[in-house]
C-alpha cells in the first residue's frame, strides 16, 4: 500500500529592499502578503529559513480603523513594530492591490497598535510611517560603552548615552566623527558588558555621528539575531527625538533630514525623518523608497 501523500500548500511572497532606490543596497525584506493559515510556530520557522534582518506576513485585521494586519518576524522572535517591515510591506501591498494605489494614508494593525502610513507621490512613491509613541529610559555609562563597542572614550561625543524606546528599546551612542562609527562593533560579548546591570533587558544598540545632512550611524541587534542591521526605522524617530533633545539637529517644526546607515556593511540605506510640531511634539515620521526585487513561491 502507498503511503499518503501530505497536501502541500504554496505561498507567494515578495523580497524588497527598503529604504534605497538600489537595487542590493537598502534593508531586503520578505512579505508574504496572503498569510493565511500559518500559525505562529510556522511564521517563525520561515523567517528563521529566509534568515533575513526581518520577515512580515500580511493577515486580517483585528482593528476596524486598519486595512490589514503586520506580523512581524527576526530569525530568532517576534517584533511588535519595525520600521523596514512596515515601509516594505506598504510598498507590497500597494503593488499587490490589497489596499487602493490611490490612498494616500492609511494604517497597518501591528502588536504595538495602528501604524499610520502616508504616501508622497511622485515617480516612486515616498512611504512614510509616524513613529509610535516614545519613551525615554536610563542612561548608560560612556566609559563603559566606549569598552563595548571596543573603542577609546574619547570617540565618544559629551553626551550621555541612552536608552530610548518606540516599540523596540535602543541604546544612543553618539560618536564623535564617520569614522569612530566605522570602527566600532557590537557582539554579544559586548553587549553583556552593557547590560551588567540590566540583564533582563533585551535591546538595540544604536551608534552615530551628526552630520550636515543628519546623522551617520550604524545599529546592532546580536540579541535579535542581527549582527548588524542595514536600516532601522524603529530607531530613527528615536534618533531623531534623542539628537533634537541635544540639540544635535534642528527641532523646528517641518524640519527635514536624513539618516545614513548600512554604509559600512555595503547596503547603503537612506532614512527620511520629517519633524512635525516644535522638537516632534506633533509627531515625528520615517520615510523611505522600496525597491523591489525577488518574487517566489514556498512550498510547505
Amino acid at each position: 500500500m502507498l503511503a499518503s501523500e501530505t497536501t502541500k500548500c504554496a505561498y507567494r511572497y515578495r523580497v524588497v529592499d527598503v529604504f534605497t532606490q538600489h537595487p542590493l543596497e537598502g534593508n531586503p525584506l520578505a512579505v508574504f502578503p496572503d498569510a493565511a493559515g500559518l500559525d505562529d510556530l510556522t511564521m517563525q520557522r520561515i523567517a528563521r529559513e529566509l534568515n533575513l534582518s526581518e520577515t512580515t506576513f500580511v493577515v486580517p485585521s483585528t482593528r476596524a480603523n486598519c486595512v490589514i494586519g503586520v506580523r512581524i518576524f527576526t530569525s530568532t522572535r517576534e517584533l511588535v513594530f519595525a520600521g523596514h517591515p512596515t515601509i516594505g510591506t506598504s510598498f507590497v501591498v500597494l503593488e499587490e492591490g490589497l489596499i487602493s494605489k490611490h490612498s494616500n494614508s492609511f494604517a497597518l494593525d501591528e502588536k504595538i497598535g495602528p501604524v499610520p502610513i502616508r504616501i508622497e507621490p511622485g515617480e516612486r512613491p515616498l512611504i512614510w510611517l509616524t513613529t509610535p509613541p516614545m519613551h525615554f529610559g536610563k542612561h548608560f555609562d560612556r566609559a563603559l560603552c566606549a569598552r563595548a563597542l571596543g573603542l577609546d572614550p574619547h570617540s565618544l561625543l559629551d553626551i550621555p548615552p541612552q536608552l530610548v524606546s518606540a516599540g523596540n528599546p535602543t541604546v544612543f551612542i553618539a560618536l564623535q566623527d564617520k569614522e569612530a562609527v566605522d570602527r566600532a562593533w557590537l557582539d554579544l560579548t559586548g553587549l553583556a558588558t552593557l547590560k551588567a546591570d540590566t540583564p533582563q533587558e533585551s535591546f538595540c544598540v544604536f551608534v552615530f555621528t551628526p552630520v550636515t545632512e543628519g546623522a551617520y550611524a550604524r545599529m546592532f541587534a546580536p540579541e535579535h539575531g542581527i549582527a548588524e542591521d542595514a536600516a532601522t526605522g524603529s530607531s530613527t524617530g528615536p534618533l531623531a527625538a534623542f539628537m533634537m533633545r541635544h540639540k544635535l539637529v534642528s527641532g523646528a517644526a517641518g524640519s527635514r533630514f536624513i539618516s545614513e546607515q548600512g554604509t559600512k556593511m555595503g547596503r547603503r540605506s537612506i532614512l527620511h525623518v520629517h519633524i512635525h510640531g516644535e522638537q516632534g511634539a506633533d509627531g515625528i515620521d520615517v520615510g523611505g523608497y522600496v525597491t523591489p526585487i525577488i518574487e517566489a513561491t514556498m512550498t510547505l
